[in-house]
């Protein structure tokens, strides 16, 4: 066997692995003399069936066997020899053909290409502090919450024959929709049931309704939104022959005892308290993603190494391919971004940069002190993933089971979570009194609102201008 490193970089290596086709053939004749004597093949005698005939039957087999053990052997005894930790598995290509090495006609040959993990030390916790935005809920809070949860159990009756449809009514229709005096798919129904004024429909449709009676058949006329969800009909103008068969307004359902025994409590003072632990629960979750995001922004400024390229041109990769699904779902171009190509290229390479960063610090931090995903916390939240899809559940499973990147997917957030979680211990956090408002904003439009009204000097991300926008199509950060 012969280990030549043929390219040696910071945090990158590269190794050429040569095993011979004679020690191909040593190793397949061990096999088969260890499986020889417990085989019983019809025609030969128990344990007498000749090597030559087992080496036919069985030897392709064996033989890829043998190169799978001989390719994870060789490739970690290149990283121990080297004392060299690997960050990444190690990407193996192979330079002979598989099938002439498994028939024994060439030796096995195969390069290792393996990102390293950087040395760095992870800060003092102590040098690290952490804004929580927090919001108490008002009494006001509660109030509007019993407003919306009243508004959800109110019932519509017919206001008669000769009443108009006014904002805030229900008309039941029947519509069809038409593009260019083509009807379209979805631009049609029956007896469907909308409430002037909730924006359900295309903006200007649910207007163009008020004033109508039950029996009347109006066009309404409308021009979908260059942002609506289907790209082939933004900016199209549509007519849609609609028939008004009943007007209905609304009955106020009263804010009582009877409205929380319609949602399974005893009395509204009961509702209240449920309203009020719900909205809490609320923010202290909103809470906790703007620590986080502090927390983040203080571990990626407070650590400056060097990352490995490949995890980082797989980050990039990935955002870059899903930055282009999205375009191309959206009916849109590159060209028709804010930024050239090259600028969007930057700065999505950075927000790679800081998910590579970040993920090799939360992973040593996670390794310094013992914080692991165990098992029943891992098979949690896969019950979880697949109670999201009813009657897919057991396809769910198997697919994650037979998928290693998957089950991944779902460990990293929660292992990230654990971290985030004994930072937050040991950091000093200091809380900031927001509004409601403020509070469910996303972090970004958060900080730069609070800083628009004070002086006081934000964390910053290491991060190119528009991260906002950028964030949001290179798909939710993996830490979030």
């Amino acid at each position: 066997m012969e280990i030549r490193e043929t390219l040696t970089q910071e945090l990158h290596r590269e190794f050429k692995i040569i095993v011979g086709s004679s020690d191909l053939d040593e190793k397949l004749s061990g096999r088969i003399a260890e499986m020889q004597p417990r085989l019983n093949l019809k025609g030969f005698r128990p344990g007498k069936v000749p090597v030559s005939h087992l080496k036919k039957t069985y030897g392709k087999s064996l033989m890829n066997e043998i190169v799978n053990d001989i390719v994870k052997e060789c490739s970690e005894q290149a990283l121990k020899e080297r004392s060299l930790t690997p960050a990444t598995t190690p990407r193996v290509d192979f330079v002979s053909e598989l099938e002439t090495v498994v028939d024994g006609k060439a030796d096995l040959e195969f390069m290792v290409k393996v990102d390293l993990m950087p040395e760095f030390e992870i800060v003092s916790f102590s040098d690290i502090d952490a804004e929580r935005l927090v919001a108490e809920v008002s009494d006001e809070d509660v109030e509007q919450s019993l407003k919306r949860l009243a508004d959800s159990q109110k019932a519509f009756l017919d206001k008669g024959a000769d009443a108009v449809a006014e904002m805030g009514d229900s008309v039941t229709i029947d519509f069809v929709g038409k593009i260019n005096g083509e009807e379209f798919e979805g631009g049609s129904s029956e007896n469907f049931d909308l409430v002037l004024g909730s924006g359900s429909f295309v903006p200007g449709f649910e207007d163009q309704l008020v004033g109508a009676k039950a029996g009347e058949k109006p066009t309404v006329k409308v021009t979908f939104p260059d942002d609506y969800g289907r790209p082939e009909m933004a900016n199209k103008a549509a007519a849609f022959n609609v028939e008004v068969k009943a007007v209905k307004f609304a009955e106020e359902v009263p804010i009582d005892d009877k409205l929380a025994s319609a949602v399974g409590l005893e009395t509204l003072a009961s509702l209240n308290d449920a309203l009020r632990s719900q909205l809490q629960g609320e923010h202290a979750r909103a809470s906790r993603t703007h620590l986080k995001r502090r927390i983040l922004d203080s571990l990626d400024v407070a650590h400056d190494f060097s990352l490995p390229p490949g995890m980082v041109d797989a980050e990039f990769d990935a955002i870059w391919k899903q930055l282009e699904s999205d375009i191309e779902r959206e009916g849109k171009t590159k060209e028709e971004e804010d930024q050239s190509e090259e600028e969007l290229k930057a700065e999505y390479r950075g927000i790679a940069e800081r998910r590579v960063r970040l993920g090799l610090i939360l992973a040593k931090i996670g390794e310094q002190n013992g914080l692991d995903v165990g098992q029943e916390e891992l098979n949690r939240a896969v019950a979880e993933r697949a109670r999201r899809y009813p009657g897919q559940e057991q396809k769910i499973y198997e697919f994650i089971a037979n998928n290693p990147a998957a089950l991944e997917e779902i460990r990293v957030p929660i292992f990230e979570d654990k971290v985030i979680d004994f930072i937050s211990e040991l950091i000093t956090v200091k809380d900031q009194i927001v509004d409601r408002e403020t509070l469910f904003l996303d972090p970004d439009t958060a900080s730069e609102k609070l800083s628009a009204g004070n002086d006081k000097k934000k964390v910053k991300a290491k991060k190119s201008p528009g991260t906002l926008k950028a964030e949001a199509k290179a798909t939710k950060e993996k830490s979030d």
